[in-house]
């Protein structure tokens, strides 16, 4: 099994960029509100110098005290009212961007090529939907923009401390070389380590995921101590990934705080000498070791949302990888000149090894009734994946009305051929939506029509509120077999001219899977319909019967042909019978 890609550094950098310059106007009308907010910020430490600077001089009066106390005053109110407008601003945006990305994440989600997804499993797509969107959306919400809030601050207030005395303002710069190289051994070592952490939560909740769906089956073959282990090998994985992040943060953030501890000290140390040798007024001293303390917070902030970022990063470079996964099918092209299905020497394998499809041949007339049968693992359910164009074959060709399979636009290859398996799916929603979800236009009468096609319109009619009663995980809880006839139902409204049913009745009862099948053979008069089953009354009423053997077609012919053949096929049929008698 495959894990889905992973951008690369520079994909997300240009994604990051391109979403920057999609909402330039936003963001630098956030960014200017929080630059001024930041230059508020800045008067109250520089009225404080000045106030120092009028006692020393014994100039300080009662009208200057209340002059400044207004400054203080009008600069903290502007502060809270910007504060308040750019955090506004920011929240607006960051809600924004991420439903961009949300949007943007599902649809790229829903354009994969159906092998991609099933190579790479549920538990690498669940946690790229779940927790890496999660990660992103904190990210988004809140991280972003409070580190390019903490930058501008640092900025600008490390500008008005220049202003205010660039020589005293260099004892501050003793921190940067430590801040410098233990961000950077930071950085070089904890990015891996957290697209580390992605891959072991993806990794957990794939093995959860399967453990949970597969209950029965792990119950039933007493697989339960090994389902133990395998979770229990994804804890310790990630309990490592963890342990290693943890332990980068505990040596970054203890050098950083130290590293700030350090600047304010030697700030206050070299302003006072300074002001000892009348280089520097004491007010100005003040002034810039605030500055130096006030500093301290958005460095803080970089420092702890940092770890934030790189937690994002890394999920977005999973959620990047998704999008760069591209269908080879082409958008558009021609239409198929007509319905006939041809397989020419096709040969497919799942991996290195041997193939289990091998050499086949085989024509299928517009409108004919074709069984594939065969013991399991024939090689027959690969070879409806390949008839749909679902596989695409190592070697030989596939084509439809002369036109190659893997070279048919998705939506026209689904408009002329539809693959059915027993797995189905039912969505939140009504009866009505669950049906009409191959053709959303659809009247209620064709709904119901279609319905009455797979023997389901009378169970209907009697839920609590018929076509509009609500399914899905919160609403009414349908039978595997009702399910299954609502799958069926979306597949007579689609109406397809090939039909491919790969076990598409194995959840009903025989008498009822007879009964369905005699119904859709009615309405899906004049269409190809390829039958993949294990009861052998398909194959009875089939216009001609595929007997699969070892990845070979070994024998084709009618019913009766094949029973004159007194070969494999009619080996199967007496066993079917002697077991059905």
């Amino acid at each position: 099994m495959s894990t889905l890609p992973i951008a690369t550094f520079a994909e997300v950098r240009a994604y990051a960029r391109t979403l920057m310059v999609r909402h330039r106007g936003s963001l630098a009308l956030m960014l200017s509100l929080y630059a001024l907010a930041a230059v508020a910020a800045l008067v109250p430490a520089y009225v404080i110098g000045l106030l120092t600077n009028d006692a020393t001089s014994h100039a300080l009066t009662s009208n200057r005290i209340v002059d400044l106390l207004d400054v203080l005053a009008s600069s903290s109110l502007a502060y809270g009212v910007l504060s308040f407008l750019a955090r506004r601003r920011s929240y607006i945006l960051g809600e924004r961007v991420f439903a961009e990305l949300r949007g943007s994440f599902l649809l790229s989600v829903l354009n994969l090529p159906l092998l991609v997804v099933e190579n790479a499993g549920t538990g690498d797509l669940l946690s790229r939907t779940t927790s890496d969107v999660e990660a992103m959306s904190r990210t988004v919400r809140f991280a972003l923009p409070e580190w390019l809030v903490a930058i501008i601050q640092t900025l600008l207030t490390f500008a008005a401390m220049v202003l205010v005395s660039p020589l005293a303002s260099l004892a501050s710069l003793v921190s940067l070389p430590i801040l410098f190289f233990a961000t950077r051994y930071y950085l070089r070592y904890a990015t891996p380590g957290y697209r580390r952490e992605r891959i072991s939560y993806a990794s957990l909740a794939g093995t959860v995921a399967e453990t949970a769906e597969g209950a029965r089956t792990i119950d039933a073959l007493q697989l339960g101590d090994r389902q133990n282990r395998r979770i229990e090998a994804n804890l310790r994985e990630n309990f490592y990934a963890e342990m290693y992040t943890l332990l980068m943060r505990m040596v970054w953030f203890p050098i950083s705080e130290s590293a700030f501890a350090l600047a304010v000290a030697a700030t206050l140390g070299w302003s006072g000498l300074l002001v000892l040798h009348h280089v520097l007024s004491v007010g100005a001293a003040t002034t810039v070791t605030l500055y130096v303390v006030q500093i301290n917070d958005p460095l803080d902030r970089l420092v702890s949302w940092l770890d934030e970022l790189q937690m994002g990063q890394s999920s977005l470079a999973r959620l990047v990888g998704v999008s760069g996964v591209h269908d080879s099918r082409p958008l558009t092209g021609p239409e198929p000149a007509d319905e006939e299905l041809r397989l020419h020497n096709v040969r497919y394998a799942y991996g290195e090894g041997r193939d289990v499809v091998n050499d086949v041949s085989l024509v299928i007339r517009p409108g004919e009734r074709l069984a594939i049968v065969g013991p399991s693992g024939a090689g027959k359910s690969t070879l409806g994946r390949l008839l749909a164009g679902t596989d695409v074959p190592r070697a030989g060709t596939v084509t439809l009305g002369g036109a190659t399979l893997s070279d048919l636009p998705l939506t026209t290859l689904r408009r002329h051929v539809l693959l059915v398996t027993q797995e189905h799916h039912i969505f939140l929603g009504t009866v009505r939506d669950n049906v009409a979800l191959a053709q959303p236009d659809a009247s209620e009468e064709e709904v119901c029509s279609a319905l009455d096609a797979v023997d389901a319109l009378a169970w209907v009619r009697h839920l609590p509120e018929g076509l509009n009663t609500e399914l899905g995980t919160t609403g009414h809880d349908l039978s595997p077999a009702q399910a299954q006839q609502v799958a069926l139902a979306r597949i007579v409204l689609a109406n397809p001219h090939t039909l491919i049913l790969d076990e598409a009745t194995a959840l009903l009862d025989p008498r009822a899977a007879r009964h369905l099948e005699r119904s859709l053979s009615a309405v899906l008069e004049g269409r190809t319909v390829i039958a993949i089953a294990h009861r052998l009354h398909t194959a009875h009423d089939a216009d001609r019967v595929c007997v699969m053997e070892e990845g070979r077609i070994t024998e084709l012919g009618s019913h009766d042909e094949l029973l004159s053949l007194n070969g494999s096929y009619a080996a199967l049929w007496r066993s079917w019978r002697h077991e059905t008698s």
